[in-house]
């Protein structure tokens, strides 16, 4: 399995963050400051230049400093013997992606070059909130496993949008609601079947994971539940019979985006059942077994951000957590306020943990 690795970080008016030129540590990089001070900031850069998007908004406005119209990030990245340079730039609504200079096929093509899995607050609402977290979930995982799903789930998004609009203006017997409906089926099948095979893969591992950081007498299984039949003729008969509700409703009734993620301890939902010691047991058995599934797929063992877990789990919670990342050998980027609280003995001996300080938007060696 080849290493990979951010070993140089230059970031230019990304949030607070004016300007940034750091070498980071092939495996254990902390990052520790007072909130507010630009830590989850470059967490948020590093994942930005590995997948294109950010974990904490969809806005790309809100990337972009205060007084500034560009955004940029650079980063030298290290695959197994190889080098390379990634770069993004932000602005005016737009994403320029380069790897080596060049611009990728697509951005899906870039966002498998450098696998990035982010541990963060609203990870949590991979157990406890509604489906679209765990959606997120299945459709990184998919990337890796199934390229083509993330055109996949696109297509379907407009396919779902224009049939809603023709609902919405012409009504129900408009003469083109039938294509767009077709369309629906032609995309949310595939992305469907994409889905499952991702949930199938995250199945063991996950219930793998969670047996090494829960009571020994609970077991976690998940399971895939689709928003809308998997056969294309029944898709489509629910398409057209859910016209007027839709309608009314301004959404779709079926399809994959009424997805989810089944999560049972012991065959009872997680979801509103489980402890918040469970659920956030769940929650790091989801992120660990995604690691093991973009592992297997890319091959390459994704680089790790955790923003603040100090604050977000429990002590035996914390503990868990690093003892499974001291049995792998990835990088890790981590936040804290409190860095005496973090037990890393393990990760990485003097000549691979590198400590860096937040200040004021500021990154310095710590």
């Amino acid at each position: 399995m080849r290493s990979l690795a951010v070993e140089a970080l230059n970031v230019r008016s990304f949030r607070n963050l004016a300007s940034v030129d750091i070498e980071l540590g092939r495996r254990l990089n902390v990052v520790y400051g007072e909130n507010g001070q630009g830590k989850t900031s470059l967490l948020e850069s590093v994942y930005v230049l590995g997948t294109s998007r950010s974990f904490r908004t969809s806005r790309q406005s809100e990337q972009i400093s205060l007084g500034s119209t560009l955004a940029s990030v650079r980063g030298r990245v290290r695959e197994g013997t190889e080098l390379r340079e990634q770069s993004i730039g932000l602005q005016n609504g737009r994403r320029t992606v380069r790897v080596e200079g060049k611009a990728p096929r697509t951005l899906a093509a870039y966002a498998v070059w450098t696998p990035m899995v982010v541990f963060h607050p609203g990870s949590l609402s991979l157990s406890s909130g509604s489906g679209a977290e765990r959606r997120r979930l299945l459709d990184r995982t998919a990337l890796y496993m199934a390229p083509s799903s993330q055109g996949e789930r696109e297509g379907y998004a407009r396919a779902c949008r224009a049939r809603q609009r023709v609902l919405e203006t012409r009504g129900e017997r408009a003469s083109d609601l039938e294509s767009w409906e077709d369309l629906m089926v032609q995309h949310g099948l595939v992305l469907s079947a994409a889905r499952r095979v991702a949930a199938e893969a995250l199945s063991g591992p996950v219930e793998h994971a969670f047996a090494g950081i829960a009571e020994a007498s609970l077991t976690l299984r998940l399971r895939y539940e689709p928003g809308a039949p998997e056969d294309a003729q029944a898709f489509r008969i629910a398409l057209a019979r859910d016209r007027s509700r839709d309608r009314a409703r301004r959404s779709a009734t079926v399809g994959p985006h009424r997805d989810d993620l089944a999560l049972e301890l012991d065959g009872v939902l997680v979801r509103g059942m489980a402890s918040q010691g469970q659920q956030r047991a769940v929650v790091i058995a989801l992120e660990l077994a995604e690691i093991q599934v973009i592992e297997q797929a890319r091959g390459v063992r994704p680089v790790l951000l955790l923003d603040d877990v100090s604050s977000e789990l429990d002590g035996a919670r914390t503990r868990a957590l690093f003892a499974a990342l001291r049995r792998e050998d990835g990088q890790v980027l981590l936040t804290t306020t409190r860095p005496e609280l973090i037990d890393t003995e393990g990760l990485g001996g003097a000549d691979e943990r590198r400590d860096f300080r937040a200040v004021g938007g500021e990154i310095v060696p710590g």
